[in-house]
């Protein structure tokens, strides 16, 4: 009766082994099964991201034909401008009249647009089929905002003439740009006393060829400021005091002697 008894305890014992064995054995199972699942979501995810990364890598360029720039400055669409220089798009293509997209918004004195191009690194020097340049035309035609922006962020090539051998600094003083006038003495890359084709001077050109009005005898009053020479001559043999005595523009005069 003992010894069956012994026999009872042993096999129930073996049995609650078994049973234990069993679920760690379970537990171990699911555990490595999560694992596997935890690392295959996050293979899955990284290659997700690759993949996606990869994409956008390799996303073609948008690629714009020949006179698109000119055309959007010519529709003074500013946003276009801007996606169009993001490319590799040549910014100084020119139309038939030789003229660069900033030569035409400078036309048009569309400040944005050309301070965009001239951050881009258009060429504010090129020259059109009649010699101007974006450079020389600001200054000749009063776009003081973009002339302002050329002599900050460009380079002026000051040996660059119009098509009468002037610089930049003849044509706004005898047009009477005050402002432009200054920002150009000011800056001081500008050869104060160059004579054009004719001979004229800045100086000369602001009195002879003019009426002798306030605004002119402030250009006078500017140039003589940054010494002008008073005592050159042009093709004629005037001086500027010849030409106010001449005309007689009494306050130039006072001005000149």
């Amino acid at each position: 009766m003992k010894n069956h008894l012994l026999l009872l305890m042993s096999v129930l014992f073996l049995s609650a082994c078994s049973q234990q064995s069993d679920m760690t054995a379970s537990q171990s199972s699911q555990s490595s099964s999560e694992a596997i699942f935890t690392t295959t979501s996050e293979t899955e995810s990284t290659t997700v991201e690759s993949t996606v990364e990869t994409s956008e890598s390799e996303e073609p360029k948008m690629v714009y034909q020949s006179g698109s720039l000119i055309q959007a400055v010519e529709k003074n669409d500013l946003e276009q401008v801007k996606a169009i220089i993001e490319t590799d798009y040549n910014l100084n293509e020119q139309n038939n009249q030789g003229e660069t997209p900033l030569l035409i918004a400078t036309h048009n004195n569309q400040v944005e647009i050309a301070k965009v191009l001239i951050l881009a690194g258009a060429d504010i020097n090129l020259q059109d089929h009649i010699q101007d340049s974006a450079y020389l035309y600001a200054a000749a035609q009063g776009k003081t905002e973009i002339l302002a922006l050329m002599i900050e962020f460009s380079r002026p090539n000051q040996d660059i003439y119009n098509r009468f051998g002037g610089n930049a600094l003849i044509p706004a003083a005898e047009k009477g740009h005050l402002e432009n006038v200054k920002l150009l003495l000011q800056d001081g890359a500008v050869d104060i006393n160059h004579q054009n084709n004719y001979g004229y001077t800045a100086l000369i050109e602001a009195v002879a060829l003019r009426d002798g009005s306030q605004i002119y005898q402030e250009i006078v009053a500017e140039l003589l400021k940054y010494d002008a020479d008073k005592t050159l001559r042009d093709n004629s043999g005037r001086t500027a005091e010849d030409y106010a005595r001449e005309l007689g523009y009494q306050n130039m005069l006072e001005q000149l002697q």
